[in-house]
């Protein structure tokens, strides 16, 4: 059918084609009106042109053939290591004629050829053997080994298991065969079964022969081996002991290799346990605080802790009982009374009941039971009386009444002991409810494990009234380990309202009376635990805090025309910004605020008492610490200390220099801080001040005034020499000092201050003066003079209209160059896109010429199978009629 189809489709071609179609190119060339002619509109001189006329495809071709000797060549050699170098000798150098490169080539391979082939085999003359047979035998693989064998080199098939399994069954009809049978097996051809039986019988042959040779190579290997070792007593020869101590001796190990011994034997590190996480601590911490709560809980109802914890646990039935341990002999015990009642109504013996005693031992409810007990033994003997005594009556005329009193003396002894007894019981039941009310009284008093966030400012102030500090420390701690973010989704809102009520009863407690400043210290961790938490909330009620003063002082001086000092708490708040907040930062949302907030204050408030003074040198103090990491400049604490010392000088001695405000060179305040009394100031002693003193100097006397008062000047001191060791590195440093030090110097009267204040004095002049100039002094920058205005012309050279040209040639030649660079630029991008469109097409051929071939061989093998399938089935045909 494929034959019939071609001469039809070739009878159906046209007629009008004669002779094979011409080439493109030949068309191409032939035709003139595809001739391609660039004219120009001008002729210009000097301008060459290039390709005038052309003919198309014809550059398209020689690219294509550039690149096929150039980038496809570089493609197919790609990821290719294997290079061809022609070493013979003499082969591109012309110089040599032939018969003289031929001769050397002759000598050279002699030489190569010459003495040992391989100079590192050793034995070239033996022949190597492998189980009897030579290697190099063994190498050409004569020896063809059938697929049954159980040999090393199992997996080769023979020649004539491969005819007989893939060769259609000819070949082993076509089998060669010895002469003296040819015309018997010509007559009387041999089937495939009778074939295959030969060959498997042949194999089995086989087979069973190299077995046998296995069997006599073992069975002389034993052999061997026993001579060997018969000998091998002979030959064996025992080191005597001394040669034995001589080697030990040699053979002694290093230093070094006892450290690598001792090293190999070391412990291992072992993997510690895995770190919990921030969730697990708090979950873990939580149950732990719940079951305590639980506990106390359990104490202050007075209820038994036994009772609950000695339930009958759950044990599984695949339970073995391995951590068995038996604390007390559980075997039972025979009671014998001396009563009658020692057997039942039955007449069987009374067993004590094991389940009553372990209980009476155990539970706190031993008493109980005891009285059960004895109630019962009182119940039995108050019937045996009974019983007896009806006996007793019954026996009145034999015993003559001769027992009578007898049994009213063991009566009476028997009530006896019934009252102690019952006196004991009643007295130990009154000692246990004692013990019970004492325990549930100390659960009573005992801090709740479990505390719940309040939501009021008032719930949180009436939950920490009356308590102690470490009872307060207990209870914030508390909230936040069982209120933890990570527990419930609502507890973060809820700790953050904490940080704010917490930071409000801070406050309230900086306005009493008598601040709490020891609470408040302690407080201040738990605060900064919240701040850590919650920065976000932290820094939002802090600005808040600042923000409110900040109007309060505004509005103050709107309606007074001057401000005054905050109270306590705004001082307080200042100092835990410090401690909450980074004050190195060169700007910080809560920290810089507080900082403008605190030069306000040192530079807008009067200083009328001295508890304005004492707050105004906590403002400097914290000044100094907000300012010791960055060491800022703050010219408002220069001033401030300058003021202070000019407050502390008599009228007379207050001129000469200037003071800045809030301070006045006039005034009724100017001698706030001067003591003339000798006596305090003999009897005065460096001390530091507390905050809490800003509260208690209307309640204090004349000499303790003064006291402060030179406590304060002497705390100027001590400032201004921190403010030398901190602005040291300052280039202006001596000229921000200067004030300060002529006042020091020239107006400070130092023989009036007693000694401690003298030495206070000296140290801080001392650390004023020994700083030396390590700077520049400040001189104007030299430039370069501004030459005057001409007004001479600019000319500039035009070359061609129209088109914008440079000012100079380094601007014409840049440009030029620019358009240069652009050119080349696309003229490679666009080669590059061709590279890239050639190496598809070549990748595209190469595809195409491998599917092209696998389909050529897969029509090969069906058309092969098909010719196969046909001659088996005529053999089937032939035989059916056979």
């Amino acid at each position: 059918m494929g034959k019939a189809g071609k001469r039809k489709r070739k009878a159906s071609a046209p007629s009008g084609s004669r002779g094979p179609m011409k080439s493109t190119m030949d068309v191409v060339k032939s035709n003139p009106f595809e001739v391609k002619v660039n004219k120009q509109k001008f002729n210009i001189l000097g301008r060459k042109t290039k390709n005038d006329v052309g003919l198309p495809g014809v550059s398209r071709s020689k690219a294509i053939k550039k690149r096929t000797q150039t980038l496809l060549k570089e493609y197919k050699e790609k990821e290719k290591s294997n290079v061809f170098k022609d070493k013979r000798f003499g082969e591109y150098n012309t110089k040599i004629s032939p018969e003289e490169k031929m001769i050397k080539r002759f000598t050279l391979e002699r030489q190569q050829n010459f003495g040992k082939k391989n100079i590192y085999n050793l034995n070239e003359d033996e022949e190597l053997t492998h189980y009897g047979q030579s290697l190099a035998e063994i190498e050409k693989l004569n020896d063809i080994i059938d697929s049954d064998s159980d040999t090393e080199e199992r997996g080769t098939l023979s020649a004539e298991l491969t005819a007989a399994h893939f060769g259609g069954g000819g070949g082993l009809l076509r089998k060669k065969v010895s002469s003296g049978q040819e015309v018997e097996e010509e007559e009387k051809p041999k089937s495939r079964k009778e074939l295959i039986e030969e060959l498997i019988a042949k194999s089995k042959q086989e087979k069973q022969e190299r077995q046998t040779q296995r069997e006599s190579a073992l069975e002389l290997t034993e052999k061997l081996d026993n001579d060997w070792k018969e000998i091998q007593t002979l030959i064996a020869r025992k080191t005597p002991k001394s040669e034995k101590k001589d080697k030990e001796e040699k053979t002694k190990p290093d230093e070094y290799d006892m450290i690598v011994r001792e090293l190999a034997f070391e412990m291992k590190a072992k993997p510690s346990d895995r770190m919990k996480t921030e969730e697990e601590l708090a979950k873990e911490e939580q149950a732990r605080l719940q079951k305590l709560e639980a506990d106390r809980l359990r104490r202050m109802h007075g209820i038994d802790e036994q009772e609950t914890k000695k339930k009958p646990k759950h044990i599984s039935a695949d339970d073995l009982a391995d951590g068995f341990i038996l604390d007390k002999d559980d075997r039972r015990l025979l009671s014998y009374k001396l009563a009658y009642f020692l057997y039942g109504q039955d007449g069987k013996i009374n067993i004590e009941n094991e389940e009553e005693e372990e209980e009476e031992g155990r539970n706190e409810d031993s008493n109980e039971n005891e009285e059960e007990s004895e109630e019962e033994n009182n119940e039995h003997e108050e019937e045996s009386e009974e019983e007896s005594a009806t006996e007793d009556e019954e026996d009145v005329d034999a015993d003559n009444h001769s027992d009578l009193e007898s049994d009213l003396e063991s009566e009476e002894e028997a009530t006896g002991n019934k009252e102690q007894k019952n006196q004991k019981s009643s007295e130990k039941k009154s000692q246990d409810m004692k013990e019970q009310d004492l325990k549930m009284e100390a659960a009573r008093s005992e801090l709740p494990y479990t505390f719940a966030v309040p939501e009021s400012y008032e719930k949180f102030k009436s939950l920490l009234t009356g308590r102690t500090i470490e009872q307060q420390l207990i209870m914030l701690e508390r909230i936040q380990k069982c209120n933890h973010p990570s527990l419930a989704m609502g507890n973060k809102a809820k700790l953050e309202k904490l940080f704010g009520f917490l930071l409000e009863y801070i406050g309230e407690l900086a306005t009493l009376d008598l601040p709490e400043l020891k609470t408040i210290d302690k407080l201040v961790l738990p605060l900064y635990n919240l701040c850590q938490m919650f920065p976000e909330t932290a820094s939002d009620s802090i600005k808040f805090v600042l923000r409110d003063a900040a109007h309060d002082m505004e509005e103050i001086i709107e309606v007074k025309g001057r401000a005054t000092f905050p109270g306590l708490d705004m001082l307080i708040y200042l100092k835990i910004t410090a401690l909450l907040f980074p004050t190195s930062d060169f700007w910080h949302p809560v920290v810089t605020p507080a900082f403008i907030y605190m030069s306000q204050l040192l530079t807008k408030c009067r200083i009328t008492t001295l508890q304005d003074v004492v707050k105004g040198l906590f403002i400097c103090c914290l000044f100094l610490e907000y300012v010791s990491l960055s060491r800022r400049f703050v010219p408002e604490l220069i001033n401030f200390l300058l003021g202070i010392l000019h407050i502390s000088l008599p009228k007379k001695q207050a001129q000469g220099y200037t003071v800045v405000h809030p301070f006045t060179p006039v005034g009724k305040n100017l001698e706030l801080l001067l003591v003339c009394d000798k006596k305090d100031l003999e009897s005065w002693q460096k001390q530091n001040l507390p905050l809490s003193i800003v509260t208690r100097l209307k309640e204090a006397s004349r000499t303790e005034m003064n006291h402060i008062r030179l406590s304060c000047l002497a705390m100027c001191f001590d400032l201004i020499k921190k403010c030398a060791a901190l602005y040291e590195s300052l280039p202006s440093f001596h000229e921000i000092m200067h004030p300060v030090r002529i006042l020091l110097t020239q107006h400070v009267p130092v023989s009036e201050y007693p000694e401690q204040m003298q030495e206070w004095y000296n140290s801080a002049l001392r650390e004023l003066e020994n700083k030396v100039k390590h700077y520049t002094p400040l001189v104007c920058e030299k430039k370069k003079p501004v030459p005057l205005k001409q007004y001479t012309p600019k000319i500039v050279k035009v070359l061609e209209f129209g088109k914008k040209q440079g000012g100079s040639k380094k601007e014409q030649e840049r440009k030029r160059l620019i358009q240069k660079h652009k050119r080349e630029f696309k003229g490679a991008i666009r080669e590059i896109r061709k590279d890239n469109q050639f190496l598809a097409r070549m990748q595209l051929s190469e595809i195409m010429e491998r599917d092209a071939a696998r389909k050529r061989k897969v029509k090969e093998l069906l058309s092969s199978l098909a010719t196969q399938e046909g001659e088996w089935k005529a053999m089937k045909r032939k035989k059916r009629k056979n």
